[in-house]
């Protein structure tokens, strides 16, 4: 529960710091950037919690993840995680930041799974079908090929799934004629 309050305090402060500035958009980007850091590197997390590692040399690491130039707003926020010692905490702020971003920005994560790499013009279908579901919020997609859907899509909109594939549909099958014995 502690580590979930933390790095929503420092989220939500940053957000409304760069607000005032009105760089929101800028340090969500950035922050996108981190969280990818921290994804494509697992060993982050343990490098920022290790006291060992002089401060300076986390600063260097937190900028970095950031992406070619951050910002000034994102820059004064790892000195603040820094002189309070949070840094172990950066990947959930960052993950928190862009969740706020995108709740005070209607903002939606789509994540569409196909069996099979589909033409652009079909992706474009369905994404036209989570628009049509989905009024008045913007979008981010993201597309990912799973052959264990044997056939058809699932496409996610935050907590809601739409699943049209054959993989569940086959598993719906099964539950229904075991049910039935």
């Amino acid at each position: 529960m502690i580590s979930g309050l933390i790095p929503h305090r420092y989220a939500r402060a940053l957000y409304k710091f760069a607000g005032e500035s009105n760089n929101c958009k800028t340090v969500y980007d950035e922050m996108k950037n981190v969280i990818e850091a921290f994804k494509s590197n697992p060993q982050l997390e343990k490098v920022l919690s290790n006291p060992h590692v002089e401060a300076d040399d986390k600063r260097k690491l937190l900028l970095a993840a950031a992406g070619k130039n951050p910002g000034e707003d994102y820059s004064r926020f790892v000195s603040l995680i820094l002189d309070h010692k949070r840094e172990e905490f950066a990947y959930l702020m960052a993950l928190a930041y862009c969740d706020i971003y995108r709740k005070e920005n209607r903002i939606s994560q789509v994540r569409i799974a196909t069996a099979a790499s589909l033409p652009d013009a079909e992706l474009a279908r369905l994404r036209a079908v989570v628009e049509r579901a989905f009024k008045d919020t913007t979008f981010e997609y993201s597309y990912v090929v799973d052959p264990d859907l044997i056939g058809g899509f699932i496409i996610d909109v935050d907590s809601v799934r739409m699943d049209a594939s054959l993989s569940s549909e086959l598993e719906q099958l099964r539950l229904n004629l075991s049910s039935n014995n």
